[in-house]
């Protein structure tokens, strides 16, 4: 009885081996459907250099970018403002986190940098927020830099974005 079992016939499950039976599961290469689907860049699609990891660590939104100008950093702070959030300074050595003390998991050195001064309640130009930047730049040459956003209804960081990365590191 189990000779009779084994010795039926298999079925098929819409594939023989790695080709399936359909004869065509996407369109045609050259068809106009096909090229409206497709992203192309020309010929250096496959050759782009996105990156190097190499002793250049990114941070925050906007880290891919060359040095913002004062001028692009206003026009962020403006976004902030106009949205309500509150603007804030911080400023760290490292700037990055890592482990140092401690190997316990969750546990991570600098996760938060120093707070420059109290989070600027109360500002409503950008000009004001550049002036505490210069100043903080002024104190900390060697130190990353970066401004937060507040949101004190949901009570929660809203964005942040690096604006210095010393050239010694």
């Amino acid at each position: 009885m189990a000779a009779g079992i084994l010795s039926g016939p298999v079925t098929s499950f819409g594939y023989v081996g790695l080709k399936p039976h359909q004869p065509m599961l996407f369109p045609a290469k050259d068809s106009v459907a096909w090229s409206r689907k497709t992203v192309s860049n020309g010929s250096k699609t496959h050759c782009m250099k996105t990156w190097n990891p190499i002793n250049n660590k990114k941070f925050e939104t906007l880290s891919y970018l060359p040095p913002l100008s004062d001028d692009s950093i206003a026009k962020e702070i403006d976004y902030m403002l106009k949205k309500g959030w509150i603007p804030c300074l911080e400023f760290d050595e490292v700037g990055y986190v890592f482990r140092k003390n401690s190997q316990i998991p969750g546990y991570y050195d600098g996760r938060y940098w120093t707070l420059w001064k109290l989070p600027m309640f109360g500002c409503n130009d950008a000009s004001q927020v550049l002036n505490e930047i210069h100043e903080c730049k002024k104190t900390y040459p060697n130190a990353y830099i970066r401004c937060l956003a507040f949101d004190n209804e949901h009570q929660g960081q809203c964005m942040a974005f690096v604006i210095q990365k010393p050239t010694c590191s």
